[in-house]
């Protein structure tokens, strides 16, 4: 199942996956998740199978992600 809202894609990383969203897991992933103008990286290859919309929902969901860890 592909994540529709940030509480189905949490528990996927979380439970499914078994990924602690750590602090320093989210941020790498950002930095990742981030970098749209490299051709061949990750992101790319994630963009292009799940298209543009799904991937800055994920994106998003990786703030959020970031900004609940910090506090926010």
């Amino acid at each position: 199942m592909i994540p529709q809202s940030y509480e189905q894609w949490r528990h996927c990383i979380t439970v499914e996956c078994g990924i602690a969203l750590t602090p320093q897991y989210v941020e790498q992933r950002l930095s990742v998740w981030r970098n749209e103008a490299l051709e061949e990286t990750e992101t790319q290859r994630f963009r292009r199978r799940y298209g543009d919309p799904h991937w800055r929902a994920v994106r998003k969901w990786f703030e959020r992600a970031s900004r609940e860890l910090a506090g926010m």
